[in-house]
């Protein structure tokens, strides 16, 4: 596997353009180990979203979506701080397992696939992304986006599905990236989900950091719970643990938290009333979108399969109340634009939304409830 990227135009697209075999992932981790990424060349973004639009120029323009303003009081005394949280789809899964009926094989090609997500993260300009079923972390998110400044880990579920796809990548698991411009990492916390005492396939990451501006300490953390219906009790189960884990790192809410996630679960279910009811006085920030700011959004999931169609609410970023303020969050994508033949498309390469929202730290960090 060639490890050493240069930082011309035509060298950065034949990063985009080949990514590596799946027989050739093992290599590349050794590689990355060898390599430390201060060495890499520095990725201008501007460039990289280039080299993505040249690859999607047959495809439809991405979908115009604006940011609502939230914050009633006066402005932050720091620059906000923008969380994204998006499951974008293993690549296993979207060929090999989920049926989305109504999707082209075509729209799912990862060479395009792929620089359709990393435009909609360029897009935005995240200071912190959480992403769920990341199956090509170690041969295109890693070293793009630590060459875009971003200190990256992975967690992978112990036995991903994505293993049983023919030619897969890897396992797929969550990942979670930061600015170093912005934050140090005090603190890294891999945590396996229990349910009933058991060990689950099921994972999370919880990193403190301490934010370079403020001096200010937060923790944030992203998971991915288990999926299907019957297993609601399951899910709270491991909603009950990772809570937990999340109060022992939080020392019990005195470090503000925010928490990303796909959690297969819609807000009627027993593991979001316990997020809600939570000692660590939590809140969903999209909530705050509607009319009343007590209403989760009405979708954050819409596809098709041959069981039918599957509209859901099931991606969240929950937040301390006490502690944090939600200055803006990123409209979702409205019936219109995802279409009849509904999600992930040639327009968008995930089944689910992504979730984005800007944070300010409270101005008296004293006052925790």
């Amino acid at each position: 596997a060639v490890c050493s990227m240069g930082n011309s135009t035509s060298r950065l697209y034949s990063v985009l353009a080949k990514t590596l075999s799946s027989g050739a992932v093992s290599q590349h981790q050794d590689c990355l180990g060898q390599l430390d990424s201060a060495q890499l060349d520095p990725l201008d973004p501007k460039d990289l979203l280039e080299e993505c639009q040249i690859v999607l120029q047959k495809r439809p323009p991405r979908f115009q979506r604006n940011f609502v303003n939230l914050k009633k009081n006066a402005a932050s005394n720091h620059r906000p701080i923008r969380v994204m949280q998006w499951n974008i789809l293993a690549q296993a899964l979207g060929e090999g397992k989920d049926n989305f009926v109504q999707c082209p094989m075509e729209a799912l090609k990862w060479e395009e696939r792929k620089c359709l997500i990393l435009e909609e993260i360029l897009a935005y300009k995240p200071d912190i992304l959480c992403l769920q079923e990341v199956d090509h972390y170690f041969d295109t998110f890693e070293p793009l986006l630590s060459r875009l400044g971003y200190q990256c880990t992975f967690f992978p579920k112990p036995w991903s599905p994505c293993l049983d796809v023919e030619h897969n990548n890897g396992p797929d698991g969550c990942a979670m990236f930061f600015l170093k411009e912005r934050f140090e990492l005090v603190n890294s916390a891999n945590i396996r989900l229990t349910a009933m005492k058991l060990k689950t396939n099921q994972v999370a990451i919880a990193q403190t950091l301490k934010c370079h501006e403020t001096g200010r300490l937060f923790c944030i953390a992203v998971t991915h719970l288990k999926a299907r219906t019957g297993w609601e009790r399951f899910r709270s189960a491991q909603g009950c643990d990772l809570l937990q884990n999340l109060k022992n790192i939080t020392q019990g809410a005195k470090i503000p938290l925010i928490v990303c996630g796909d959690f297969n679960a819609e807000p009627t279910e027993e593991v979001y009333r316990e997020f809600s009811n939570s000692s660590l006085n939590l809140n969903s920030a999209y909530k705050l979108l509607s009319p009343d700011g007590q209403s989760e959004p009405p979708y954050t999931t819409w596809k098709i399969r041959p069981s039918g169609e599957c509209r859901h609410t099931l991606d969240y970023i929950w937040y301390s109340q006490h502690a944090l303020n939600v200055n803006s969050a990123l409209g979702l994508l409205t019936e219109e634009q995802i279409g009849p033949n509904r999600l992930p498309s040639f327009n968008y390469p995930s089944d689910h939304l992504s979730l984005v929202c800007d944070f300010s730290f409270n101005q008296d960090p004293d006052r925790l409830l």
